[in-house]
C-alpha cells in the first residue's frame, strides 16, 4: 500500500504537466442564407407563410444566434436563377471572413415547396444533389442546413450521412462538418397552420431556440436541444391533423469535438423568465398578436426566453383548465413570471385560432369574464371621452369588454363583440367581432373579424377577417382576408388576400390574392395573384394574372400586362402596348410599337430596295415576333438626287430554321414624303415582306427576299409610281411586286 500511494504521488504531477492546455477562446463569425418561396409551381397550392418562417428564424438568429445584420442575407419569392445568385453571394461572404485564428460557420435555411427530387421555385426545380453540393463547397468550418418542406427527409437520406442518436456535446468548439435538419420524412408533407401563423416545423424550431429547448438550463441552446425539442413538439401538433404525423429527420457529417451552440439567451437584454412553480403548455403572443413562443412548461425549474422588449400576453392550459397573464418585458430587465400572475379564463384556447385577443389588466378581479379575455365584461358603454365613460368605472384605461358601445367622443374599450358608434373614435386594445363605426377613426389593437367604418381611416394590429372602409386611410398591419376601401390609401403591412380599391394607392407589403385597383398607385411587394388595375402605375415583384394600367412594372410576370408601357423580368404571357420590356421572355409574346427583350432580338438593318436606294430599320422583339421601325431615301427615274423619303413602322416574325439559316416575314405602312418638302403627304405604301437570311457570324448575316407593295393616295388623286417595277396611271393605286437586299447586324 505504502508503495502504491507513492506510485501515485510521482504519477499525478507528471499527468497534469503532460496534460493539453486548454484552448484559447476562438472567434466564431456566423453567416446565414434564408430562403422563403411560397409558390411551387403550377398545381401547387400557394403556401401563405414560408416568407414568414423564413423573417422568423433569421430573427431569432438575430438577436439570440450570434448572426450579424450584415452576414444575413434574405432570398425571398425568387426563382431557380435568384437562388443560385443568392449562393453564388453568400458563398462569397463566408470566403471573405476566413482569416487565421478564426472560425466561420454558414447556415442555409429554405421554406417552401418541394418533392423527392429538389426544392420548388415557382416553376422551377433546385435538386437536392445541386443543394448538397452547393452547402459542401461553401468555404466554412461548419455548415449547416435546415429545411422546412415537404419531402425534405430525402436531402438527409442522401450519400454519406452517418445518424446518431445525438449531436456532439463537449465545452469546446471544434466541431467540424455539416449538419442537415428537414422538417419531415422522404415521404411525408410539411404543414402550416393558420393558428400559429407558420409551419409547425419552424414555428417549434424558434420557440426551442428563444429558450423553450434549454433542457441543461445553462442559458444555451445547442443544435441538438433545437432538434429534439422540434421533432417532439411537431410530431405532437401534427398526429392529429389531415395530413398525418410529420417526422424531422437530420443527417450529421461532423469531426472533432464540442457542441454546436444555436443561441445563447445571455447574450440578449430582454428575458422572460417563467418561474419555477409555473407548469403546463404555454402560449407567448406579443403585442399584435402573433404567437411567438409555445412551450410544455413542467414545475420544479425556471425557463427562460429571450424575447423582444414589449408587451405579451402568456396563454396557459392546464389540468383542464385555462389562464391569463400580461405583462411588460423590459429592455435591459429580466422580467418573471410567477404562477401567481395567471388569472382564470373562461373557454379554450382553440378560440384563439389566429391571434389571440391582447389582455388588459391581468390582475384585475374579473366581472363576467367574456371568450376568455380575462378583462371585465359589460354589455354597455356610454361616454364622451376616456376617463369621461361607464367603462372607468369598472376597469382601468377603459379596458373592459362590450357588446354595444355609444360615444359622442373617443371611447375606449378592450374586446368589442357587437357594435361601437362613436363621433370622434373608437379604441379597442383587444381584438373585435362586430362593427365599428366612427367619424374620425376606428384603432384595434388586435384582430378584426367584421368590418370598420370611418370617415377618417381605420387601424388593425392583428389580422383582419372583413371590411375597412373610409375616406381616409385603411390600415391592417397582419394581412388578412379584407376587402379595404378607400378614397385616401389601403395598406396592408403583410400579405394579405381580397379586395383593395382606392383613389390614391393601394399598397400591400406581401403577398396578394385578388383584386387590387387605384387611381393612382397600384403596389405589391410581393407575389400578386390575380388582378391589379390603376390609372397610374402597378407595381409587383412578381405576378400572376393581370395588370392593367398606364405604366405596369413586374419581377416575374405569368399573365399579362395591358398598358401604354409594360416592364417585366421574367416574362410568360402577354404583353400589350406602346413600349414593352422584358429581361427574359420565357414564352408568350409582346406586341407594340417599340418591343424590347433582352434574351430576343435587337437588330439593326441596311438594305436597299425598288423603292429606295437605302434603307435602314431597327428590329426588336422576343425570339419570335418582332416590330419594325423603317426610314428610307428613294429617287425616281430621272431624278437628279433624293426624290423622295419614308418613313414606316410593322410588325413581323422570325422564323430559325438552323443554327444560320432563317426567315423573316412582316408587314410595314409607310409614309411617302416630298424630298425637301414638308411632312405632310398624300401617298402611303404598304409592304408585305419576305427576307431570307443567312447567318456569317453572331452578329452579321445577309438578307435579301420579294416584296409585294401597295400604295395608294388618301385624296383620290392619281398616284406616281416611285418603283421601276410599277407604272404611273390615273388611278389612286398601284400594285406591284418588289425586291430588297442588305445586311442585318
Amino acid at each position: 500500500m505504502p508503495r502504491s500511494l507513492l506510485f501515485l504521488s510521482l504519477l499525478l504531477p507528471s499527468l497534469v504537466l503532460a496534460a493539453p492546455a486548454t484552448p484559447a477562446p476562438v472567434a466564431v463569425r456566423r453567416f446565414a442564407l434564408l430562403v422563403g418561396v411560397n409558390d411551387g409551381g403550377p398545381g401547387r397550392a400557394r403556401l401563405r407563410y414560408a416568407v414568414t418562417d423564413a423573417s422568423s428564424f433569421g430573427n431569432v438568429l438575430e438577436e439570440l444566434g450570434g448572426v450579424l445584420p450584415q452576414d444575413r442575407l434574405m432570398m425571398l419569392e425568387g426563382d431557380r436563377a435568384a437562388l443560385e445568385q443568392a449562393l453564388a453571394r453568400f458563398k462569397a461572404m463566408v470566403a471573405a471572413a476566413k482569416s487565421p485564428g478564426s472560425r466561420t460557420e454558414a447556415l442555409i435555411y429554405y421554406s417552401g415547396h418541394s418533392d423527392e427530387e429538389g426544392l420548388l421555385l415557382h416553376k422551377d426545380r433546385f435538386g437536392y444533389r445541386e443543394l448538397r453540393q452547393a452547402l459542401e463547397q461553401l468555404p466554412a468550418d461548419v455548415r449547416i442546413a435546415i429545411l422546412d418542406s415537404c419531402a425534405s427527409g430525402t436531402l438527409a437520406r442522401q450519400k454519406g450521412g452517418v445518424r446518431r442518436p445525438a449531436f456532439l456535446v463537449d465545452t469546446s468548439s471544434a466541431v467540424r462538418g455539416h449538419a442537415i435538419l428537414t422538417s419531415s420524412s422522404e415521404d411525408e408533407v410539411s404543414q402550416e397552420s393558420d393558428r400559429i401563423g407558420g409551419s409547425f416545423f419552424t414555428h417549434n424550431l424558434v420557440s426551442g431556440l428563444r429558450g423553450a429547448a434549454d433542457s441543461t438550463g445553462d442559458g444555451r441552446v445547442t443544435l441538438h436541444e433545437a432538434y429534439q425539442f422540434a421533432f417532439h413538439e411537431t410530431l405532437a401538433r401534427t398526429e392529429r391533423t389531415r395530413a398525418g404525423a410529420q417526422h424531422p429527420a437530420y443527417d450529421i457529417e461532423l469531426a472533432g469535438t464540442g457542441e454546436l451552440v444555436m443561441t445563447d439567451l445571455r447574450t440578449t437584454s430582454a428575458v422572460l423568465v417563467v418561474g419555477e412553480g409555473v407548469e403546463g403548455r404555454l402560449y407567448v403572443r406579443d403585442e399584435p398578436g402573433r404567437l411567438v413562443v409555445e412551450l410544455n412548461k413542467l414545475a420544479g425549474r425556471a425557463t427562460e426566453l429571450g424575447l423582444q422588449p414589449g408587451r405579451y400576453t402568456v396563454m396557459r392550459e392546464s389540468r383542464g383548465a385555462s389562464s391569463q397573464a400580461v405583462l411588460m418585458v423590459g429592455d435591459g430587465a429580466r422580467t418573471v413570471l410567477a404562477d401567481a400572475a395567471f388569472v382564470p379564463v373562461m373557454g379554450e384556447l382553440t378560440a384563439m385560432r389566429g391571434g389571440a385577443p391582447l389582455a388588459g389588466a391581468g390582475s384585475q378581479p374579473m366581472v363576467m369574464p367574456m371568450d376568455g379575455s380575462g378583462r371585465p365584461y359589460r354589455f354597455l358603454n356610454l361616454g364622451l371621452i376616456p376617463k369621461l365613460q361607464t367603462n372607468d368605472l369598472f376597469g382601468p384605461n377603459g379596458e373592459v369588454d362590450n357588446a354595444l358601445s355609444v360615444s359622442l367622443g373617443v371611447a375606449s374599450l378592450g374586446r368589442l363583440n357587437g357594435f361601437a358608434v362613436a363621433l370622434g373614435a373608437n379604441w379597442n386594445s383587444a381584438s373585435i367581432r362586430g362593427v365599428q363605426m366612427a367619424i374620425g377613426g376606428n384603432v384595434v389593437r388586435g384582430e378584426v373579424s367584421g368590418m370598420q367604418l370611418a370617415v377618417g381611416g381605420n387601424w388593425a394590429s392583428g389580422r383582419v377577417g372583413g371590411v375597412q372602409a373610409a375616406v381616409g386611410v385603411n390600415v391592417a398591419r397582419q394581412g388578412g382576408t379584407v376587402g379595404q376601401l378607400a378614397v385616401g390609401a389601403n395598406v396592408s403591412s403583410t400579405s394579405m388576400s381580397g379586395l383593395q380599391m382606392a383613389v390614391g394607392s393601394s399598397w400591400v407589403d406581401g403577398d396578394f390574392d385578388g383584386y387590387q385597383a387605384a387611381v393612382g398607385l397600384s403596389m405589391v411587394r410581393g407575389n400578386m395573384s390575380g388582378v391589379q388595375m390603376s390609372a397610374g402605375m402597378n407595381w409587383a415583384d412578381s405576378a400572376r394574372g393581370a395588370q392593367l394600367s398606364l405604366i405596369n412594372m413586374g419581377g416575374d410576370v405569368e399573365g399579362m400586362q395591358l398598358g401604354l408601357i409594360n416592364i417585366a423580368g421574367k416574362m410568360n404571357g402577354v404583353q400589350l402596348g406602346l413600349i414593352n420590356v422584358a429581361r427574359n421572355l420565357e414564352s408568350g409574346v409582346p406586341v407594340g410599337l417599340l418591343n424590347i427583350v433582352q434574351n430576343g432580338q435587337f437588330h439593326v438593318e441596311a438594305y436597299g430596295s425598288d423603292v429606295n436606294f437605302a434603307n435602314l430599320a431597327l428590329k426588336v422583339g422576343s425570339r419570335y415576333l418582332y416590330t419594325t421601325l423603317v426610314a428610307g431615301v428613294g429617287s425616281v427615274t430621272n431624278s437628279r438626287g433624293p426624290s423622295h423619303w419614308t418613313m414606316g413602322v410593322g410588325i413581323g416574325g422570325h422564323v430559325p430554321l438552323t443554327e444560320r439559316f432563317f426567315f423573316d416575314v412582316d408587314v410595314v405602312t409607310n409614309s411617302i414624303h416630298e424630298w425637301g418638302g414638308s411632312f405632310e403627304d398624300n401617298r402611303l405604301l404598304h409592304q408585305a415582306r419576305l427576307m431570307a437570311g443567312f447567318q456569317l457570324a453572331s452578329r452579321f448575316a445577309i438578307i435579301a427576299g420579294p416584296t409585294f407593295n401597295v400604295m395608294h393616295t388618301t385624296d383620290g388623286e392619281p398616284v406616281t409610281a416611285l418603283s421601276q417595277f410599277s407604272k404611273t396611271t390615273d388611278r389612286d393605286i398601284l400594285f406591284w411586286p418588289g425586291v430588297q437586299v442588305g445586311l442585318r447586324l
